[in-house]
């Protein structure tokens, strides 16, 4: 048994972090049609051997309508009175105007949970402007805050808005609402925003704002790396290490394996999550440091470490990380057969459940692949299938 199998879910005008958040449920059991447009696949094109590897699409059928037209709007009407969910990443006020929002659609099925993925929210004064993870997390507060303090902002890759905010946050909206309409019978709206949810992430941050007006700088708190206990360092063999010695039992183990106790009084305080290092010391245990990680590959030293219950990790790159014990242990590369393409892989899956585990059930569809399956399923007969297609409402 899958835990989602009976949840059906109908995904359209999706970017790849709404794909994201309908593979994850997808992933649990979802039964997801991707309703793509019958001129190109919004956002992305995969096609034969691509699609394989796509795993954003993996385990949903893909269908093709005119969502402009009125015969194509028919179809995604009865697709909706049969559905659990709706899944939506158009700007604010495209599903208005294509008459399947959510107050058309929840009055041909009160049940339905309709949830929209747009950039600043479905209202107020940003909710129309266009952007991208770069945008929404700039107006969140969180790209001020990545780099070091004397250069200007690092651009982090869109991990953070479009793939940790958005996507996850409308998976836990769309359960929430599911668990909400078991108790009361009946569905609602579901409103992510990818900035607030952004901004949820600095939660740790802003209590401080909050309670004493303090407003940390880029490169300058513990979590940023200022102190010599949570860092990052350069190894002999050019690669890098990190240590996290937040905990004083951590940074005195590492103290004395160093040869340094003289440094083990210099420990996290509360401070440390909103100032910058004060005084010479600081800098010159940093620097000390810095020499003594230089003097054995990254290996050794995560070896070393990890022996002394050091909290430590090895900075891979992306071939490294695929090949990584523990990665590999706990199934995130998934190699699965292919029928034309052979051994695939694909990442795995989270989160790990003990009775009701994810799996894959299928690979991505190309574009349009499931149109006259899904169309019959629903009771069209293969002659008014072709009439759509004839008629652009369907491809």
């Amino acid at each position: 048994m899958l835990a989602l199998e009976k949840v059906r879910i109908l995904e359209v005008g999706s970017l790849t972090p709404s794909a994201f958040c309908s593979m994850i449920m997808g992933d649990f059991g979802a039964q997801v049609i991707k309703v793509e447009s019958v001129e190109s696949r919004f956002g992305v094109s995969v096609k034969g051997k691509e699609a394989a590897y796509y795993p954003f699409d993996r385990n949903k059928k893909s269908i093709r309508l005119n969502l402009k037209s009125d015969a194509g709007r028919e179809v995604f009407c009865r697709l909706a009175k049969h559905a659990d969910v709706i899944l939506e990443g158009f700007r604010p006020g495209v599903v208005k105007r294509l008459r399947i929002d959510y107050e058309t659609m929840s009055m041909l099925n009160p049940k339905i949970i309709y949830c929209s993925l747009s950039g600043y929210g479905q209202d107020g004064p940003y909710s129309q402007f266009p952007g991208h993870d770069i945008n929404y997390i700039s107006i969140a507060g969180v790209l001020s805050l990545i780099g070091p303090s004397e250069s200007p902002p690092v651009i982090p890759m869109n991990l953070i808005a479009d793939f940790a905010a958005a996507p996850l946050y409308g998976v836990i909206g769309v359960l929430t609402a599911l668990v909400a309409r078991n108790e009361t019978g009946k569905g609602q709206y579901v409103d992510v925003a990818y900035m607030e949810g952004a901004l949820s992430l600095l939660t740790s941050l802003s209590q401080w704002y909050f309670l004493d007006g303090i407003v940390p700088k880029r490169g300058e708190t513990l979590i940023h790396g200022a102190y010599p206990y949570y860092a990052v360092y350069e190894t002999s063999d050019g690669k890098y290490i990190s240590i996290g010695c937040v905990e004083p039992h951590f940074w005195e183990r590492l103290c004395r394996l160093i040869g340094r106790e003289d440094y083990i009084p210099y420990q996290v305080t509360m401070s440390h999550y909103y100032q910058g290092p004060e005084g010479e010391k600081w800098e010159a245990i940093s620097s000390d440091l810095k020499r003594i990680f230089l003097t054995k590959t990254r290996d050794e030293w995560f070896d070393l470490l990890i022996k002394h219950d050091i909290p430590a990790g090895k900075v891979n790159t992306l071939d490294e990380v695929f090949s990584d014990p523990q990665v590999l242990y706990r199934q995130m590369v998934l190699e699965l057969e292919h029928p034309v393409y052979g051994k695939v892989k694909q990442s795995g899956i989270v989160p790990k459940l003990s009775h009701t585990p994810g799996m894959v059930r299928s690979f991505s569809p190309e574009i349009g692949e499931n149109t006259k399956e899904v169309l019959i399923e629903l009771g069209f007969s293969t002659q008014e299938v072709e009439n759509l297609r004839n008629v652009g409402a369907a491809a």
